[in-house]
């Protein structure tokens, strides 16, 4: 009887509270596993709060952590932490239905209703399919790119330890994670052109959404044009994102001896263009980022924010959400009665629901913000990189992670959570789903 009362229950639930279950399980396995004997380097231990915290970081790909996970975890917990971002990256249903599918069961309509949610569909249909391409898509490029990286490293550690450095930074690049087994991250490797350019490739890749990758893959007997709108609009706003990013980040850094003080031309470039990719939500650096200059601190909180792709590894708002309302507010200014993009309407709703997510997002981002900076003794700055770094899952930290309250951490970590589920999967799983039948009369009111 309990049994079926427990099936109910969870039949009862909607798709959302479900997907939030699925990713609260994995973290509660994650926490015992990190803080296991073997997960611990000798003589070092961690707190149950600070495994919480990795695994949340690393299983929401976002890769700000409390420990230096390179001296604190034995080869064993590194591969753990890997796991979960792995699992996060590409996402923790899409992982429980390759199991499904390798043990040859079929999958229910509350089972792609349940991916559907998770990889930011439209549809739950062709399953089989995407689960397939993915699969593939994914091995090929994080093994590419792990072989690219070990070549890179063998020219500075021993082979085998070169191996597990790209298969970690490589799977941690694609997955946006930004999680690094260095203890400065990728400082040491600025002038590395091979390294740098590998992982912002890699970062690009996962950014823009798996199925603009697939779409990608076959450009050569697809045309441009018979590419799906959002992967138009997601190569689109990631080009542009990325060619102002990497020029502002050059113009406002160029003479910071902290940062691109002192390197050639060529060596500026190649920072910046990766700083500037780092920030679609991938947690990487190459220069130090605790004194970077307020021009530069204030055009990071727009990039993070606005992230990576729908149906990537990265978080955010997203490129397209942004790109929809760049183009309503130029349609309003033009007085057009439909959102026109790539000589296609775009439809109300959608422009609504973008607006909800940033306005949800601005909401949640400001009450986080305002919390910490009556607990904590940072500089506003500091606090509020830390902050639009978690949200948006970027992982980038002006070095004040490690120094957070109890209070903080906490946020901290449930706002990775959310940042990484989207904040309308955590708004629509605690709220009354069903359209409101009652249509009052309509008024106006004064704007502007």
């Amino acid at each position: 009887m309990r049994k079926l009362s427990l099936l109910k229950k969870w039949d009862s639930l909607s798709p959302y509270r479900k997907l939030i279950f699925g990713f609260l399980v994995a973290i509660f396995i994650g926490v015992i596993l990190l803080k296991m004997p073997f997960s611990l380097r000798e003589n070092q231990n961690i707190t149950v709060l600070d495994s919480l915290f990795t695994i949340v970081s690393a299983i929401c790909v976002t890769g700000l952590s409390v420990v230096d996970i390179s001296q604190v975890f034995t080869s064993t917990g590194q591969l753990i932490i890997l796991f979960f971002i792995q699992l996060g990256g590409l996402g923790v249903m899409t992982v429980s239905i390759i199991v499904f599918l390798l043990v040859g069961k079929k999958m229910s309509f509350e089972t792609r209703e349940l991916l559907k949610e998770e990889r930011n569909s439209n549809s739950n249909g062709g399953i089989t399919n995407f689960i397939k391409n993915l699969l593939l898509t994914v091995s090929l490029i994080e093994i590419l790119g792990a072989s690219i990286l070990a070549y890179g490293f063998s020219r500075y550690y021993p082979l085998k330890k070169s191996i597990f450095y790209g298969l970690f930074h490589s799977v941690s690049a694609f997955c946006n994670a930004g999680f690094s087994l260095f203890t400065n991250n990728l400082e040491d490797f600025r002038y590395d052109k091979l390294i740098s350019l590998t992982i912002s490739f890699l970062i690009i890749l996962g950014g823009i959404g798996f199925v603009t990758v697939n779409s990608l893959f076959i450009i050569k007997k697809k045309k441009l044009k018979n590419l799906s709108l959002t992967s138009k609009f997601a190569l689109l706003i990631t080009f542009f994102l990325l060619t102002f990013g990497t020029m502002l980040f050059l113009v406002f850094e160029y003479n910071n001896s902290s940062t691109l003080k002192g390197m050639n031309f060529v060596d500026k470039i190649i920072n910046s263009f990766f700083q500037s990719v780092t920030l679609r939500t991938a947690g990487f650096n190459t220069v130090p980022l605790e004194n970077i200059g307020p021009a530069t601190v204030f055009i990071s909180y727009i990039f993070m924010f606005i992230g990576a792709s729908p149906g990537s590894t990265g978080g955010g708002i997203k490129t397209t959400t942004f790109g929809i309302l760049i183009f309503y507010a130029f349609g309003v200014l033009k007085r057009k009665e439909y959102v026109e993009v790539f000589k296609r309407r775009i439809d109300w709703e959608l422009i609504n629901k973008a607006l909800a997510i940033v306005i949800i997002s601005l909401f949640y981002i400001i009450v986080v913000i305002t919390i910490l900076l009556s607990i904590e003794s940072f500089s506003a700055d500091k606090v509020i990189y830390e902050v639009i770094s978690a949200f948006s899952t970027t992982g980038l930290s002006m070095g004040i992670t490690a120094s957070l309250g109890i209070i903080s951490k906490f946020l901290i970590i449930i706002t990775m959570f959310i940042g990484r589920l989207g904040p309308m999967t955590v708004a629509l799983a605690f709220t009354n789903n069903k359209k409101s039948l009652v249509k009052y009369p309509k008024e106006d009111i004064l704007i502007g």
